[in-house]
């Protein structure tokens, strides 16, 4: 077999992984948009390409005095957007310190940092209920934000750090040179530089509220505090609930603050700032 030929059938099966991924990711998610247009609400009866499509659900959780669709978004949003700035400030000091600092128990820092990481979050919930609940943060949405603030700390500040690392030295000491402080370099240096990878963290920690469901249980008992993930199993968590097809509106707009941000993003996503920086 030709180096040619071996080329085609390798291109060939790529090809084929792709689409086999494309099916089983895009089959739930056109289920899913299909479904919230479809009349009634129980999910037995609904067609995958309706006969009648209709917004009526989408209507129904906009303007129907029962739905609290508007309050639990308005919670999702306002736990993301304070996540994602808190991570990113929280994270990139952090970083920067375990990256331009020596001091003691530095190296045993960060091993720590990675140890966290090897235990699962489930290990830590009823630790965490009892946290709160002692300083009387359960059932409030600024407990949740503190839980979700701390817990990013191991991953994303190995990870910024890591980039940090990546960022010459020599930029720190010709700043240095013209006078410049340690909050000045992090500042005007450091934090223009690493925008691809606290953008990266910006985008994780907003999308986390949205999509953690198990936490959001924990912490909040009351309606009015509700997430979007918590507030839509509502619709379907009871026996009797046959609200499959409001269930599958509400969570097809979740995508939209996320795919606005990441559009907003994706420019600092692609870019490596870092290549080629030099004094100037």
């Amino acid at each position: 077999m030709n180096r040619k030929t071996k080329s085609k059938i390798e291109v060939t099966f790529i090809y084929i992984f792709f689409l086999i991924m494309f099916v089983i990711i895009g089959y739930p998610l056109f289920w899913a948009i299909m479904m919230s247009f479809n009349p009634g609400t129980n999910m037995l009866v609904t067609d995958i390409l309706p006969d009648n499509p209709t917004l009526e659900h989408y209507k129904w959780l906009f303007t129907d005095p029962r739905s609290d669709y508007l309050v639990w978004y308005k919670n999702s949003l306002f736990v993301a957007v304070l996540n994602a700035l808190g991570s990113v400030i929280i994270t990139s000091l952090i970083a920067y310190a375990f990256s331009r600092y020596k001091f003691i128990g530095r190296k045993y820092g960060l091993y720590m940092f990675l140890l966290l990481q090897m235990f699962p979050a489930l290990m830590g919930m009823v630790a965490i209920y009892i946290l709160l609940n002692t300083i009387g943060l359960t059932d409030s949405l600024w407990g949740l934000l503190f839980v979700y603030l701390g817990g990013q700390i191991p991953f994303n500040a190995w990870l910024v750090k890591g980039y940090f690392d990546t960022i010459p030295k020599e930029l720190d000491e010709a700043a240095k040179i013209d006078g410049a402080g340690h909050l000045k370099i992090f500042w005007t240096i450091m934090l223009p530089l690493a925008k691809p990878i606290l953008a990266v963290v910006a985008l994780f920690n907003f999308m986390a509220p949205f999509m953690d469901f198990l936490l959001p249980r924990i912490v909040l008992t009351s309606p009015e505090n509700f997430t979007l993930a918590l507030g839509l199993y509502s619709f379907i968590n009871d026996q009797f609930s046959t609200n499959f097809t409001r269930f599958a509106a509400g969570a097809i707009l979740i995508a939209i603050p996320i795919s606005l941000v990441f559009l907003l993003l994706q420019r600092y996503l692609i870019s490596g700032l870092t290549s080629g920086a030099t004094k100037g």
